[in-house]
């Protein structure tokens, strides 16, 4: 009797590169990546994504992936993006940012790619700190959190309050899909996932720009344990960064149904 052939339950996804990682164990990049890469796959639009990828943390991107990618400067990935989607306005293009990247020096180009609608997507990987400079005080750094540049802990009065970039951004008129995941369990990795797919949906679609923010660890400049971030980002970033929609265009909405 022939024994039935094995049915595949997990394997690697196309878009994924056979490269290990830089990344510091326990930080949930690696998370992301196979996400975007999974639903890329799921969508059928490898071969005509392009990827930026700006200075952070991100910066080697181009090397997890196996689809087009480019370098931008520092904070300047939406501007990269929009004159690429501008040229070539079939690919599927998408910017893969952190929040030092993308709501600090970055913080003109992604509010008027927004403001303009470009039909770009946005994957952004909010850790409250400078995870590749070192642990600086990041715009999502949270009240009294403690990191090289803020000693003594975050003080709002001297130092302001943390910048939340879903909110901000669903105010502008270009955009189409903004919402806030995170990464810290396998019911929010898995409700993550289907936000990614439909922030490209926005983008194939022409819906405008979308984002999908993803609440990740940062275990080696946070000082704790891969676990012990995870319940961080459950037990202090939640709070002061609500999961949630905060703008879905209504052909997207009746997607989720």
């Amino acid at each position: 009797m022939v024994a039935p052939a094995p049915k595949i339950v997990y394997q690697r996804p196309a878009s994924l590169a056979t490269r290990v990682t830089h990344y510091c164990p326990g930080c949930t990049h690696g998370v992301a990546h196979r996400l975007i890469a999974e639903v890329l796959d799921e969508m059928g639009l490898r071969e005509k994504t392009i990827g930026v990828a700006p200075v952070g943390c991100s910066v080697f991107a181009y090397n997890y992936f196996n689809h087009d990618y480019v370098e931008a400067a520092h904070g300047r990935a939406p501007a990269m993006a929009t004159g690429i989607k501008r040229v070539l306005p079939q690919q599927t293009v998408y910017t893969y940012q952190g929040d030092g990247d993308l709501a600090s020096i970055g913080m003109a180009e992604i509010m008027h790619a927004a403001a303009r609608g470009e039909q770009i997507t946005v994957v952004f990987i909010n850790n409250a700190i400078y995870g590749m400079t070192g642990g600086q005080m990041a715009p999502t750094t949270l009240p009294g959190m403690v990191t090289t540049s803020s000693p003594g802990g975050r003080d709002v009065e001297s130092m302001g309050f943390p910048i939340r970039m879903s909110e901000i951004l669903a105010k502008m008129d270009g955009a189409g899909y903004i919402v806030r995941r995170s990464l810290h369990d396998p019911a929010n990795i898995r409700k993550a996932k289907k936000a990614i797919r439909l922030a490209f949906e926005t983008q194939e679609r022409g819906l405008g720009f979308s984002m999908v923010e993803l609440l990740s660890s940062c275990p080696t400049n946070w000082k704790l344990t891969p676990v012990d971030a995870l319940t961080f980002i459950e037990d202090r970033m939640i709070p002061m960064f609500p999961l949630g929609d905060y703008k879905v265009n209504d052909e997207i909405a009746n997607l989720r149904v």
